[in-house]
């Protein structure tokens, strides 16, 4: 049974898709307006109504992928309202206001599935320290980490190839690239910086005399608990 959310405006409160009511999944329906999200519920699966207003659901639907939406997007429309979707609304699937029940659930099971591989995949949890590729994000003990572009590649870089040491102009090779210019010392500064905005956790990244950088594995009962 997943959890479902449904924004709709539609007249008199009316179910948005019919089909759900025949499903024993939770749903919650709320206005489908930008002052709603941000009490919105959580949800497995979002809905959203674009039966009798395309324009205004679009804009909705860029308002919820920018602001990153931690579930699959799918979009329940009219028969003739099809030829205005297209891949910039940025939802995941499009549902027939008509589909029926078994048509519905289905999209729910693999709308879910592919959102779950998807998140895993991108996703590098390991020795208290969260790093999600898909949003350039970092977060330390779920407080979120304030990293510049190149210092989020190191730290996804080191941290997808865990206990190995890379040597500076192999790490310059790896995030900088070939045609970066610049000396070693690059790598020495952005791992500096790195350090310090991980703070309690910034032996994370190890230093291997002589020969450059690791980042080191910690078991959980090991990570010290950022102050």
């Amino acid at each position: 049974m997943a959890h479902l959310l449904v924004l709709s405006s539609a007249a008199g409160g009316g179910s948005a898709l019919p089909a759900l009511e025949l499903l024993s999944h939770r749903v919650r329906q709320i206005p489908a307006e930008p002052a709603q999200l941000v009490n919105a519920p959580s949800a497995d699966v979002i809905f959203l109504d674009a039966c009798g207003d395309l324009v205004g659901a679009k804009s909705l639907c860029r308002i919820l992928t920018a602001t990153g939406l931690d579930a699959p997007l799918l979009l329940i429309v009219t028969e003739g309202g099809l030829a205005a979707v297209s891949h910039d609304w940025g939802v995941d699937d499009v549902l027939l206001v008509s589909a029926g029940p078994a048509e519905v659930d289905a999209r729910i099971r693999l709308a879910i599935g592919r959102h779950t591989a998807e998140h895993v995949s991108s996703r590098v949890q390991t020795s208290g320290i969260t790093i999600d590729e898909s949003s350039y994000s970092a977060k330390v003990h779920g407080r979120p980490l304030d990293l510049t572009y190149k210092e989020f590649q190191l730290l996804h870089f080191l941290a997808t190839h865990p206990s190995r040491v890379f040597t500076r102009e192999q790490l310059l090779s790896e995030v900088w690239g070939y045609d970066y210019f610049g000396g070693t010392r690059t790598v020495d500064v952005h791992v500096r910086r790195l350090r310090a905005k991980l703070g309690d956790l910034e032996q994370l990244i190890g230093t291997v005399r002589n020969v450059g950088y690791r980042f080191n594995v910690y078991d959980d009962d090991q990570v010290p608990a950022t102050r």
